[in-house]
């Protein structure tokens, strides 16, 4: 066997599910008196295996509180079986659980769970995203009274918006500030949750469902700041000033740059 081949043949078998080597890959190696050649792989298989579902764990904290340790462990090995780690970086290793959960599991205990596999890994791409010259409001401070009506912003690049049906916050923040694990259940309305990072710190949001649509409106679909007072009429003569103290409060929290 050449080294090449024998190097894809180790790879095959610690990406398997079978600790037991075939023939051909056991043959290849010399055991001691103390451990034979198919005990120091299973050693090394085992515990290839046992960092994939240890990293696993540290990006779904909240899911492993959810189901305990045995569920959890029986549901990472079955998604590290349909998603082998394909990446050098462990950080894309969960990549995909949401989605898994969703065709592993029958509906009524996979929405909920992928809903909080969902809000765990925004926080993991919120972190992880790069940096961007953030939109402050002291840079609007001398902004002419002419340019206000064209003004442009969009979503910096760590924020991830989600759609939430389930008390997924909740569940969350009772892992955070480790309180007892309340019980899953649907919300009355459905909540957008804005989950971004400034500096080194990963802040959360919920807005209420005005904000998000006049955010997503002027950050996400392009209207500038007159358009956004015009998609207000509602208001009324206040539509200016809501939209004023909105953006006030977008740029307070970090989550705008200078639209391209």
């Amino acid at each position: 066997m050449r080294l090449n081949e024998w190097q894809r043949e180790v790879e095959r078998y610690l990406l398997g599910n079978q600790s037991t080597p075939d023939a051909a890959l056991a043959a290849s190696l010399l055991g001691s008196a103390a451990l034979s050649a198919e005990q120091g792989l299973a050693i090394y298989h085992n515990a290839y295996r046992a960092r994939l579902l240890e990293a696993l764990q540290g990006d779904y904290a909240a899911i492993h509180a959810w189901l305990g340790d045995d569920d959890f462990e029986r549901l990472g090995r079955d998604y590290l079986d349909a998603h082998p780690s394909a990446h050098f970086s462990l950080r894309w290793l969960g990549a995909n659980l949401a989605g898994f959960i969703e065709q592993h599991l029958v509906a009524e205990q996979a929405a909920p769970l992928a809903e909080l596999a969902r809000l765990e890994w925004a926080f993991t791409l919120a972190f992880d995203a790069h940096d961007a010259e953030l939109l402050r409001a002291e840079h609007l401070a001398h902004l002419a009274a002419q340019d206000w009506p064209l003004l442009r912003v969009a979503l910096q690049p760590s924020v991830q918006w989600l759609t939430l049906q389930h008390n997924s916050l909740e569940l969350w923040r009772a892992l955070k500030h480790e309180q007892a694990f309340p019980g899953s259940h649907a919300l009355e309305h459905a909540e957008t949750c804005l989950i971004w990072r400034e500096q080194l710190v990963t802040r959360y949001r919920s807005l209420d469902p005005a904000q998000a649509q006049a955010l997503q409106a002027m950050a996400c679909q392009g209207l500038n700041f007159a358009e956004l007072c015009d998609s207000l009429q509602e208001l009324g003569e206040q539509a200016p000033v809501q939209a004023a103290r909105w953006l006030h409060q977008w740029l307070s929290d970090g989550l705008l740059v200078k639209a391209t």
